[in-house]
């Protein structure tokens, strides 16, 4: 650097110091600490490095802290009172149906939800400023892994810490704390309620019975065995629905198309894997056999077919069935095979349901299994 840079206000013996370098710091610190004579101190840190508060302003602080945890209780009874305000009707239909119900609704348990969050981390916030000590700490990098004595010395750092932050000392803070916090405990059970009623059966019955006809998809042209004469063909098929006044043109709801889609196969006799029971060859017809055409994972359409493998795959997530050994999974992330549909023949020689699937379609969830 050049002369410019020399510090006019050096004193004078001093060594001249150049402007932006740091002074000399012996004798200062710079963090200032307690003036205070070092005392007995059970914390975890030095007396030095502590600042305790006086007794007076920490049962302020544990009086302000109580009182925002007593706040954060009423909120949470608020809470529960703004959900069970509004029961089901006579029909037993949810009064929050309504859309100017459901929005006071809406603002009653995200408000009374929000307050006793919010009054929960004032509270917390008062403790640590009005209650708790402060330190000034500065503690070197050690090298890793920490050793045995400092691993020891952990548990009584916590105790000690523990004791420090007066929950132990605190009755009223503590228990109000503890107050406060059980409604908030119980809040996601009521949530979880409210996701709705268990689908009970639902997912285990499609629209599939016994002596039902099958169409091609976006067709309503009933499929005849002999439709499915080459080995290795595929079609996709739902079930056939009888016109009627309410329903003219047979059509199936999109709902219970998700459910009943199937996919029937031609497969070569001699093409069987040891899944295929003896009961699961009887649902099957002329060597033709219908799945499930939903994944088992997470419900994509399972519509690629590889005749020369037998292998059914899903596009999504790379699931793979083997359409020759009752669709057991052989790749992927599902879990479980594709549900087979039990096939029959009419006098007429259409193919024809011979009951609803043996397990329940769709993602595998809690209660897949179902009696045949």
């Amino acid at each position: 650097m050049t002369e410019n840079n020399t510090n006019p206000d050096n004193e004078a013996g001093a060594d001249d110091r150049v402007i932006g370098t740091p002074s000399d710091a012996s004798g200062d610190t710079i963090v200032a600490g307690s003036a205070e004579p070092h005392r007995e101190h059970a914390g975890p840190y030095p007396a030095e490095e502590t600042h305790t508060r006086s007794e007076e302003e920490q049962r302020k602080g544990e009086k302000i802290a109580s009182a925002w945890f007593i706040i954060a209780f009423l909120a949470g009874i608020g809470f529960f009172v703004a959900y069970f305000a509004w029961p089901p009707n006579a029909a037993d239909e949810p009064a929050i149906a309504d859309p100017q119900i459901g929005q006071y609704s809406n603002m009653a348990l995200g408000g009374t939800l929000a307050l006793a969050l919010f009054a929960i981390g004032a509270g917390m916030t008062v403790w640590a400023r009005r209650v708790m000590p402060h330190y000034e700490v500065s503690s070197p990098y050690d090298e890793l892994p920490s050793p045995p004595e400092e691993k020891k010395s952990f548990s009584e750092f916590f105790m000690k810490s523990a004791d420090e932050s007066g929950f132990l000392k605190r009755p009223l803070m503590r228990r109000t704390l503890l107050l406060a916090m059980a409604p908030m405990g119980l809040a996601p059970i009521v949530m979880l309620r409210d996701t709705g009623p268990l689908p009970g059966d639902k997912l285990h019955n499609t629209l599939w019975e016994k002596g039902m006809h099958i169409a091609v998809e976006g067709t309503h042209r009933k499929i005849k065995v002999s439709d499915l004469d080459e080995v290795g063909g595929m079609i996709s098929a739902l079930p056939y629905v009888e016109p009627s006044e309410e329903n003219p043109h047979g059509a199936v709801s999109l709902n219970d198309q998700a459910k009943a889609v199937i996919l029937l196969i031609k497969m070569p006799e001699d093409a069987w894997g040891p899944e295929m029971t003896e009961q699961k060859l009887n649902w099957t017809q002329d060597g033709i056999i219908a799945y499930s055409k939903i994944c088992t994972h997470v419900g994509c359409p399972a519509a690629l077919y590889e005749r020369e493998t037998h292998r059914i795959l899903c596009p999504c997530h790379q699931s793979t069935f083997d359409a020759a050994d009752a669709a057991k999974v052989v790749f992927g992330p599902a879990h479980r095979p594709l549900p087979q549909l039990p096939l029959s023949v009419d006098d007429e020689g259409y193919l024809v349901a011979d009951g609803d699937f043996s397990q329940a379609v769709g993602p595998t969830f809690w209660d897949a299994e179902k009696e045949a």
